[in-house]
C-alpha cells in the first residue's frame, strides 16, 4: 500500500478498496441552491470558470478527459507533460483546467485553447492553462473514493507535485456565508460547498452544491437569426433545454460574440441546418430565423428567469464540448 495511504487512520484505511485502475469513471457534479450557509462539517472552494477535465495516468502513460470522455491530450500537451514528471506511478485526479483574464478565470478566454487539437499550435497560442485539482480518486491499486473528502484532499495535496500550471484548489472551513460574500464582491464566479465527510459518487449529489454569484446556464443552440448590418456570421441564436424529450425554447442570445465566434460559429450552424424547428410548439419567432439540428450547446450568463420560462438578458459565454445537448435541462435552484 501506498505510505501516504498508510498513514491514514485504520478508520480510513478500511474504507480503501483494492482494485484495478478503471478506465474511465463519471465525475461526481454539484447541485444549484440559493441556499448559503456556514457549517464546520462542510468546505467551500471557489468556483472555476473552465472545463472539467479527469486525469488517468499509469506508469508514463497519461489521459487528459473531459466528462463526455473526450480525449484532450493534444488540446493541453504542457498539462500532459506536468502529469509524465509526477512522482507517484498510478492514479486518477479530478479538477478544472482555466485560463485567467486579469485576476479571474474565463470559459471566454479558454475557448482558444479549446478549439486546438494540434499540440504545437495549442503551446504557441499564448493563452496560458493551469490544472486545479480539487480531488482523488484513485491512488496506486486502491479505489479512495469512499474515503471522506477531507481524507481524499489530504492525500491528493501530499501525492503530487504541486508546481505550474498544476495547482491545488484550496478551501475554506465553516465560514461559507463569509467566504461566498468576499467571493461575489471580489467577482468570482461563486462557491463549490462541499460536505467534508462525503464520499465521491458518480453522479450529481447534494453534497456538493454550488452557490452562484451570477446566473449561468448551459444552453442546447436550435437556430438563429440573420445578420442586420455590419454584423457577420448571424444576428442572435434561438437556444433551449430539454424537459423530458422536448426542448423548450428559451429565448435568443444576441450579445456575447466578437467577429472570429461569428464567423467560425456561423459557419458550423449552417453546416447542420434543417428545415423545422427542433423545439415543442412554444411561441417561436419566424421572421429571419434558420432552423439547426440541437447538436450545439452554450454557455450563458443571464440575469433572472422570466415568469414564462425564457432567459433574462442573456450573453453568450463560449461553446461546451463537455456535455451532450439532451443531458441539458434548466437548473433550478
Amino acid at each position: 500500500m501506498n505510505k501516504l495511504l498508510k498513514s491514514l487512520p485504520e478508520s480510513a484505511r478500511k474504507k480503501l478498496k483494492k482494485k484495478k485502475r478503471p478506465s474511465w469513471t463519471a465525475p461526481m457534479l454539484a447541485t444549484l441552491t440559493d441556499e448559503r450557509f456556514s457549517d464546520p462539517d462542510w468546505i467551500f472552494e471557489r468556483k472555476l470558470d473552465g472545463e472539467r477535465v479527469l486525469v488517468f495516468r499509469q506508469g508514463k502513460r497519461v489521459r487528459l478527459v473531459s466528462r463526455n470522455k473526450k480525449l484532450l491530450n493534444n488540446t493541453y500537451p504542457e498539462l500532459v507533460d506536468a502529469y509524465k514528471k509526477q512522482p507517484n506511478g498510478s492514479f486518477i485526479v479530478d479538477g478544472e483546467v482555466v485560463a485567467f483574464q486579469g485576476r479571474l478565470t474565463s470559459f471566454s478566454r479558454l475557448q482558444g485553447r479549446m478549439k486546438l487539437t494540434d499540440p504545437e499550435k495549442a503551446c504557441k497560442s499564448h493563452i496560458t492553462v493551469y490544472h486545479y485539482l480539487f480531488d482523488l480518486l484513485f491512488l496506486d491499486g486502491y479505489d479512495t473514493t469512499r474515503l471522506p473528502l477531507w481524507h481524499r484532499k489530504k492525500v491528493l495535496r501530499r501525492a503530487l507535485e504541486f508546481t505550474d500550471p498544476l495547482r491545488f484548489s484550496a478551501h475554506r472551513s465553516e465560514k461559507g456565508e463569509k467566504f461566498y460574500k468576499e467571493a461575489c464582491k471580489a467577482g468570482l464566479e461563486g462557491l463549490i460547498a462541499k460536505n467534508a465527510n462525503s464520499k465521491y459518487v458518480h453522479s450529481r449529489s447534494r453534497d456538493w452544491l454550488k452557490f452562484k454569484c451570477v446566473n449561468e446556464q448551459e444552453v442546447v443552440i436550435g437556430g438563429y437569426t440573420d445578420p442586420k448590418g455590419s454584423r457577420i456570421g448571424f444576428g442572435a441564436l434561438l437556444v433551449g433545454y430539454y424537459k423530458g424529450k422536448q426542448l423548450k425554447y428559451a429565448g435568443m442570445v444576441g450579445t456575447g460574440y466578437d467577429d472570429e465566434l461569428l464567423r467560425n460559429l456561423g459557419k458550423k450552424l449552417r453546416d447542420i441546418e434543417k428545415d423545422d424547428p427542433p423545439f415543442s410548439k412554444d411561441s417561436l419567432p419566424k421572421k429571419n430565423v434558420h432552423w439547426v439540428k440541437p447538436k450545439l450547446v452554450g454557455q450563458v450568463g443571464f440575469t433572472e428567469w422570466t415568469g414564462d420560462g425564457k432567459l433574462r438578458h442573456p450573453r453568450f459565454k463560449g461553446l461546451r464540448r463537455d456535455k451532450k445537448p439532451k443531458d441539458v435541462v434548466r437548473e433550478k435552484q
